[in-house]
């Protein structure tokens, strides 16, 4: 077990228990509970709320985690609305997310469409309510907002439905898959570098590195879903490809797709070597990455 997996293992727990808890205190409206807690409870990794707090106690080793799972859960809140609406039949049609029923055939499609509108909602209701200094606050709702919204997220699932079936370049792939998949790692990272008080080149770093971490991320799940299996990615393979999606192997072939990928983890660990103190965290968290999954 290597660094990040322990710090993930000694925190994980309690970081769900805080989600759990919080969203049942907050969240009055049964129907709308139910579905929030149905997503946020079914699983998943928690990557980015982790390497948000990996990057925190990277840039400031004296910090409690724990005092940060507000920041952290609002990650969370927000990926996991992002999931629902994915979901959905208007959208890539999946039944199956984390190993479990979509909140869409969980419940009806109005319902998750409203339990992902309160976990985007409530997120930056989170990072608005911790007990961090008004400016840091503004700070990370707004590296939020923008990664999640029409510049980037948004605008990266608007060009992944409407182009689905046409033939994008490798540019255009990855301007999409930037928006749609990095941002919101990257936001991962700088958020938990500002939380940390790291130096603006520090941050030009770690933001390169996140940056290369987000394109592994997408690389890597497009070759799972051509050579993992559904226990692995938590619903059905070979989707991407018989909806015509724009994936790195669609676009530049298998092997040149695992060539790309082992690129961009060799560019997030040259970013690291840069930084003065220790970042063991930050690079363990890229063992996420099984390059003998998808050979």
């Amino acid at each position: 077990m290597n660094q990040f997996q322990a710090f993930h293992q000694q925190y994980l727990a309690e970081f769900n228990h805080y989600l759990d808890e919080h969203l049942r205190q907050e969240i009055k409206q049964p129907e709308l509970q139910a579905g929030m807690l149905y997503s946020v409870e079914a699983g998943g990794k928690r990557l980015r709320p982790f390497l948000l707090l990996a990057t925190l106690k990277t840039c400031a080793p004296q910090v409690n985690p724990r005092d940060y799972f507000r920041v952290a859960g609002a990650i969370e809140l927000l990926h996991t609305y992002s999931l629902i609406h994915d979901d959905l039949p208007e959208m890539d049609n999946d039944d199956y997310r984390r190993g479990h029923l979509t909140n869409h055939k969980k419940f009806t499609v109005g319902r998750a469409v409203l339990a992902g509108d309160g976990l985007l909602t409530h997120a930056f209701s989170w990072l608005a309510t911790t007990k961090l200094t008004a400016a840091l606050q503004v700070k990370l709702i707004q590296i939020l907002a923008q990664a999640a919204g029409p510049q980037q997220m948004v605008a990266g699932q608007m060009t992944d439905i409407v182009h689905a079936g046409d033939h994008l370049s490798v540019a255009q792939v990855e301007q999409l898959d930037a928006q749609k998949t990095g941002a919101l790692i990257t936001a991962a990272v700088l958020m938990g570098a500002y939380c940390g008080q790291a130096s603006p080149q520090l941050r030009q770093q770690l933001q390169i590195y996140a940056q290369n971490f987000g394109l592994a991320f997408q690389i890597y799940d497009d070759l799972l879903d051509l050579r993992g299996n559904a226990k692995q990615l938590g619903k059905a393979v070979g989707k991407d490809q018989a909806a015509g999606k724009n994936t790195y192997p669609e676009v530049l072939g298998l092997k040149a797709a695992r060539a790309q990928l082992t690129q961009a983890l060799a560019a997030a660990r040259a970013a690291l070597a840069l930084l003065p103190d220790s970042t063991i965290l930050l690079e363990d968290a890229l063992a996420y990455f099984d390059l003998g999954a998808v050979q």
